[in-house]
């Protein structure tokens, strides 16, 4: 079988641009980073996480600032999920953080809310104010109770 170089050249050429392609597509689905480790730590306590996880998003006003990068199960038997933050945010002492659902069986992230109050939140503090998950299989439970026991 004869095979010119020119046509074997246009093939890997376009084989390798498919491989980039794949990889690029890859990371950016997969939420990889190449910003490295954010500026603001920062620690939010929760009573159900939920389906939360460790790379989980943390947004403010839709918009990506930060990921969660652990959860543990705190002493008093709360979750407490640190939060790597971009350095350059200036977030006020009475910030609030809720967990959220993309959509209706979407992945969760934690949503911040800046307050008004004129003192910042420091690398290494904890934010006051948090709502935790809410599950939706306890919603549906209370309400099949609910319609059951009327």
């Amino acid at each position: 079988m004869n095979s010119s170089p020119g046509r074997d050249l246009m093939v890997g050429a376009f084989v390798l641009a498919a491989l980039v392609s794949l990889a690029y597509l890859s990371v950016t689905l997969g939420g990889l980073s190449y910003t490295g480790k954010g500026g603001l730590k920062l620690f939010a306590t929760f009573d159900e996480i939920g389906g939360l996880r460790p790379r989980a998003p943390v947004k403010i006003a839709g918009v990506r600032v930060g990921e969660v990068s652990a959860i543990v199960l705190d002493s008093d038997y709360r979750a407490k999920a640190s939060l790597d933050l971009e350095g350059s945010l200036e977030l006020p002492s009475d910030t609030s953080a809720s967990i959220l659902t993309l959509g209706v069986l979407g992945d969760q992230y934690i949503a911040l809310e800046p307050g008004g109050e004129e003192i910042l939140l420091r690398p290494g503090d904890e934010i006051a104010f948090t709502q935790s998950a809410i599950i939706l299989e306890r919603l549906i439970g209370k309400l099949v109770q609910n319609i059951g026991g009327s």
